[in-house]
């Protein structure tokens, strides 16, 4: 089962306002909750096309998978800020492409909070996956096992 999870931290390197860290079915996003969320989204998106550029997550999207080498549509996630709100977390999805509108009057450490149930909303969709040391990794739930 996938597991994004954001969090706001106060112990990133001096310099740097959010990282992505990725195990089998997991991402973790560390953001920087010293810095307002106008920065820490602008890092953000930098990180995200970065993160997508290397690393391998794919998208169904009807009957076409989707990835970083999709030559008319690369794999994207993108954070845009909504101005004149406050608590507004929303994850679109369209080919190839996630946006998320934030409200521009959170702060970063309110952002982090705001998107782990909405990932979670947006993964349970089913259409996102995850290719880690050979085995895909989907939103069902993991097979228990027998002792």
């Amino acid at each position: 089962m996938l597991h994004v999870t954001y969090k706001a931290v106060d112990d990133l390197e001096p310099g740097r306002l959010a990282t992505i860290d990725e195990d089998r079915g997991e991402l973790l996003i560390r953001l920087d909750a010293t810095q307002p969320l106008a920065d820490v989204i602008r890092q953000l998106n930098i990180e995200w096309d970065q993160f997508l550029s290397r690393a391998d997550w794919f998208q169904l999207w009807g009957k076409e998978i989707l990835s970083r080498h999709t030559p008319d549509r690369p794999l994207r996630v993108q954070f845009i800020l909504i101005p004149g709100f406050s608590q507004c977390i929303a994850i679109g999805e369209d080919r190839g492409i996630a946006p998320v509108y934030v409200g521009s009057g959170m702060t970063t450490a309110e952002f982090a909070a705001s998107m782990n149930p909405a990932v979670r909303d947006f993964l349970a969709r089913g259409r996102w996956f995850q290719l880690y040391a050979g085995e895909i990794i989907d939103h069902s739930p993991e097979p228990m096992s027998r002792v």
